[in-house]
């Protein structure tokens, strides 16, 4: 198969699937990375190539990533791909506040004329730059995690519809941004759903004696249990016609005016409903566990944000930024 001529766009595409992928799997044959990205092996081999030139700034040979192309290229090679000193790729990215400006602004005009599969890897990226920098801190560390579909996220996703299946209990470790807190439960699991670009655990949870959705990328670590289910086995639900996250006697729905800057936490929170107003702002329905953590959220919003309803949960939130005012001289 020949290699089908190609513009720099595609091929920094091909190269921001392929280092993560290489990473991720350790030495892997040319053949299989070729079937695995969906490309003829001649092209990964040319990528390869082109990654020779990548690395740290600076680029002395210490500062690039090496590839093995002897195991590639001679006639008594093994034909694995073994890529070094890019050790780094797996540790957080540090911007500071410009650098994370700037790219902020590029990906919000990418968004503006990319097609849905892209916006949706766009917005991830938005949200995770956008949450981090409104911490306000000198440098801006940002957590890659898992890309969509990646490996972590595939095993994890195989093993829960395996549980589900055999009608396994599954221990989950999972973070629950409402309450800012790792929580540590068991569930019965129904099934996998997806929407607005997330995958769930649709199951029924023992400590909420109820049924809740989990988000796998914030599962922590999931482990099959032995025990069977305890709950009636059902399918999982359909968000598209229940919504999300339904209220119960433990949440509240607050309307919160999003001023645009502020508009990252519709991407990073699961909200209940978005409206449009005017000059950019919105109007967001979430449903919120805990009032502190509103709270929090709500001073690193500030001044771009304001509590619409309940009228107590606005009341507090003015005290609460009344009280921040008065520590500063």
């Amino acid at each position: 198969m020949s290699i089908q001529p190609t513009g720099a766009k595609d091929q920094v595409a091909r190269l921001l699937t392929l280092v993560p992928f290489l990473h991720a799997r350790g030495a892997v044959r040319l053949e299989d990375a070729a079937v695995a990205l969906g490309v003829p092996a001649e092209q990964v081999l040319a990528d390869l190539n082109v990654l020779l030139m990548c690395g740290l700034p600076g680029g002395y040979p210490d500062d690039l990533i090496d590839v093995d192309l002897d195991a590639l290229e001679e006639p008594g090679g093994d034909g694995v791909i073994r890529v070094t000193n890019a050790d780094y790729l797996a540790r957080p990215l540090r911007l500071t506040p410009t650098e994370a400006t700037a790219i902020i602004v590029a990906l919000r005009a990418l968004r503006g004329s990319a097609g849905e599969e892209t916006r949706e890897i766009v917005d991830r990226a938005l949200a995770k730059l956008e949450a981090a920098a409104a911490h306000g801190t000198g440098t801006v560390q940002i957590d890659p995690g898992d890309t969509p579909g990646g490996p972590d996220l595939v095993r994890l996703e195989a093993d829960l519809r395996q549980a589900t299946a055999q009608h396994r209990q599954v221990r989950l470790s999972y973070y629950v941004p409402s309450r800012d807190e790792q929580s540590e439960r068991v569930v019965d699991p129904r099934g996998i759903v997806s929407a607005h670009g997330f995958t769930y655990l649709d199951a029924w949870c023992h400590s909420a004696e109820a049924p809740r959705l989990f988000r796998l990328d914030r599962i922590a670590e999931a482990r099959v249990l032995d025990s069977r289910i305890e709950s009636d086995p059902e399918p999982p639900r359909d968000l598209g016609k229940d919504g999300f996250f339904p209220q119960s006697s433990e949440t509240t729905l607050v309307t919160l005016e999003l001023d645009p800057a502020a508009r990252w936490i519709v991407e990073y929170y699961p909200v209940h409903a978005v409206r449009r107003r005017r000059a950019g702002r919105l109007e967001v329905d979430l449903v919120v566990a805990n009032e502190r953590w509103l709270q929090r959220l709500l001073l690193r919003l500030a001044p771009h944000a304001r509590v619409l309803t309940p009228e107590a949960y606005a009341t507090s939130y003015a005290a609460a930024a009344r009280e921040a005012l008065n520590l500063y001289p």
